[in-house]
């Protein structure tokens, strides 16, 4: 592989209506993304169903999320898209397959993006409809290439062992990509996603050291919470630290905050992102300790939302708690019956197990 990798040009997601304006590659900072997990179709008609969905983007934007993509199946899903558009400021990406009239609909609300998969959206003159609509509106779009929809020619290749899959998906985007020259719009980004770890991390170094634009870096299908964790932080710490990879999204079988959370921890470790809260917690063992997992389970998201610079220790027993957890501003741990709270590692109060969550929230916010 040619290691002298491209520095991506910006592109710029919302910015119209009441969005954000959201800028992807350059210098500026790694986004992540997530993709909705529910139907949408009824949002229109369903103003309780479009409450929810705000306030779980609101939620998802305390946890650090920048960007959220919702499936456009059919009609009714659009019209619900514009209306959570056009009810939310966090940038919106309509994903769109097969039927391009979709995302012309999609364009009359506040969308942030659209992504298209040339290879199933119809014929050049489909692509070009969305893309002029797009360069009329500026809104941004991400091409999505996979192995599913590989052009017969590089798949054929591919099939013979004359091409590496890797490859042959570069090839396919370095060719949507030409389409989008010619019609002289750049406001675009690619992604190329495979199942493989290997295969994902070639694909985008084979890309990112022969052109500029930005990427959006993901294992596709990369399985449930603990696979798909390891899977993507494989690939995306390798090519985070060659500087590839503008936005990314974990690609898990769970949650959509687990998904947030997981790319979160995987851009801090890079040293992609800095500030916030650090969670540090022990895995529990058989000693009679503080019930972590159920601790952790009832604080992890409020504390990951939190505008504290801080570390959290959360660890099962007062033998090794403080110590262990000693360089956190704050953390809990107990034994008996009893909860003790540390900060630096000194203990500051010893309570009742039962009033824990009280009263580290009170010592939280003394912060």
């Amino acid at each position: 592989m040619d290691n002298n990798f491209k520095t991506p040009r910006t592109i710029y997601l919302g910015g119209n209506g009441n969005t954000e304006r959201i800028a992807l590659g350059g210098n500026n900072p790694v986004t992540i993304q997530t993709m909705w997990k529910e139907e949408i179709s009824d949002v229109k008609s369903n103003p309780a169903h479009l409450e929810k969905i705000k306030s779980q983007i609101i939620s998802l934007k305390s946890l650090g999320c920048d960007i959220i993509r919702f499936a456009v199946p059919d009609m009714e899903s659009a019209e619900g898209f514009i209306e959570i558009c056009n009810a939310v400021t966090m940038p919106l990406v309509a994903d769109i397959h097969f039927d391009y009239r979709l995302a012309l609909k999609c364009l009359e609300g506040n969308v942030g993006a659209i992504r298209i998969n040339p290879g199933n959206i119809g014929g050049r003159d489909r692509v070009e409809k969305v893309v002029n609509a797009c360069k009329e509106k500026g809104v941004a779009i991400r091409i999505g290439v996979n192995s599913g929809s590989l052009p017969k020619d590089l798949a054929q290749s591919v099939e013979e062992g004359k091409m590496s899959r890797a490859v042959a998906l570069s090839e396919t985007a370095f060719r949507e990509a030409a389409c989008f020259d010619e019609l002289n719009f750049d406001q675009f980004a690619v992604s190329m996603k495979a199942s493989s770890v290997q295969e994902t991390i070639d694909a985008n170094e084979y890309f990112a050291s022969k052109c500029d634009i930005p990427l959006h870096i993901g294992v596709t299908e990369a399985g449930p919470l603990i696979s798909g964790v390891v899977k993507s932080t494989l690939a995306f710490s390798h090519l985070l630290r060659e500087g590839i990879g503008s936005t990314i999204r974990v690609s898990l079988s769970s949650s959509p905050e687990n998904e947030v959370i997981t790319g979160l921890e995987i851009l801090r470790e890079c040293g992609k992102r800095r500030g916030g809260v650090t969670l540090v917690s022990c895995p529990r063992c058989g000693r009679d300790g503080f019930d972590v997992h159920g601790f952790m389970e009832r604080w992890q998201s409020k504390l990951l939302s939190m505008k504290k610079d801080i570390t959290v220790a959360v660890m099962g027993c007062v033998v090794n708690g403080p110590g262990e957890g000693k360089h956190a501003d704050i953390g809990i741990a107990g034994a008996g019956g009893k909860a003790i709270i540390f900060k630096k590692g000194k203990i500051i109060r010893t309570i009742d197990e039962k009033d824990a969550d009280i009263i580290f929230e009170e010592e939280l916010n003394s912060l």
